[in-house]
């Protein structure tokens, strides 16, 4: 079979051959653990700078506590502070996370919206964090682009745009809104399990034979 040679092909042929590698949907993927979109919304502001683990640590008590917007909005700063405190960051975590729930309880009725331009005006959430509640907590067209995502992106030669929002508007362009959300997760789990940042483990990536920073020698 010829190699794809254009973006939009070796999009294509990237979004099949990883989604046999990693199989599900989008919520399947998501490593935070939750079970509700305002816990998702939650869980993905405390992971800045930290691991999912490291977040799937602390969530559990911090949704035992404060299982609503509402409830959250009118915690005490420092027992939420002193909950998510594993995370780093602490205290401005807590700031973002207590800010967005009285957001959702002021504005939306302790909802979380789909909407990306209603999103984004919560304290502590981004175009990526938004694009994660997008395609994971609701099924909706979502890529967020983290290191991970931008770094095979541009090794995939996807795109050449070391900025998440223009990166994230290249590759909507080359991947179907309904695939978006779990190819993004799937990057995400290949750039942590093969694509490596310093040392990439190319002679067992199932991309190796197009991908155009690829370190197997061509046959």
């Amino acid at each position: 079979m010829p190699k794809p040679r254009s973006p939009k092909g070796r999009a294509r042929e990237a979004l099949v051959r990883l989604s046999a590698e990693y199989p599900g949907t989008a919520t399947e993927l998501c490593a935070l653990r939750h079970d509700n979109p305002y816990q998702l919304l939650t869980a993905t502001i405390l992971s800045a700078q930290t691991t999912d683990e490291r977040v799937n640590s602390v969530t559990p008590e911090l949704f035992a506590r404060y299982p609503t917007p509402g409830d959250l909005a009118a915690a005490d700063p420092a027992e939420v502070e002193r909950l998510i405190f594993p995370t780093g960051f602490f205290r401005s975590k807590a700031k973002s996370i207590m800010g967005m729930a009285a957001a959702l309880e002021d504005r939306f009725g302790n909802d979380v919206p789909r909407r990306m331009e209603d999103l984004v005006t919560l304290p502590g959430v981004g175009r990526k964090t938004a694009n994660v509640v997008r395609s994971v907590g609701f099924g909706e067209p979502g890529l967020p682009v983290d290191t991970h995502v931008g770094r095979l992106s541009r090794r995939l030669g996807l795109t050449e745009e070391e900025d998440p929002v223009k990166a994230e508007m290249a590759l909507n362009a080359l991947v179907p809104p309904a695939e978006r959300g779990g190819f993004s997760l799937r990057l995400i789990l290949h750039g942590r399990r093969v694509c490596l940042a310093r040392t990439p483990k190319c002679e067992v990536c199932v991309l190796n034979d197009f991908c155009p920073s690829s370190r197997v020698p061509t046959r």
